[in-house]
């Protein structure tokens, strides 16, 4: 299949296939006749294993680690499972870090009584020595 076949079937957009070939992540196909890039089920498989692991946001570097030890069928799983726990951790960091933000800001918004923005309290919060001034105009 062409190239734009294989971006509609993954979900990945044609500059990022021929990215991941550079990279290396995606093996550089044969070309047809017309020298057109000919893609077969196993870049298929390989595109949507990379899509999934990005969707579930694996960084580039944990997927090709995940993708190296498929080649082992019987293999044990303990990296795949170190990998993965690995990642949930920097997940749930984040949603830490997240849910503080969120508190932050929310108390930021909520806090707005509106009036002139040299008294905002969001523009305060932001700059505590005061939002810079503007000459008028």
């Amino acid at each position: 299949m062409r190239i734009g076949e294989l971006a509609r079937r993954t979900g990945v957009r044609v500059e990022t296939i021929r990215w991941y070939e550079k990279s290396g992540l995606l093996e550089k196909p044969a070309r047809n006749a017309g020298n057109y890039r000919d893609y077969d089920a196993a870049a298929l498989a390989r595109l949507s294993f990379i899509k999934r692991g990005r969707d579930l946001g694996f960084s580039l570097e944990q997927i090709t680690e995940l993708m190296a030890l498929t080649r082992n069928a019987r293999a044990d799983c303990e990296r795949v499972d170190a990998i993965a726990r690995q990642h949930l951790a920097e997940v749930e960091r984040k949603i830490v870090d997240l849910s503080s933000l969120r508190r932050e800001l929310s108390g930021l918004v909520n806090s707005c009584t509106g009036g002139a923005i040299g008294e905002c309290d969001i523009l305060q919060a932001l700059a505590p020595e005061g939002p810079p001034s503007r000459s008028e105009g």
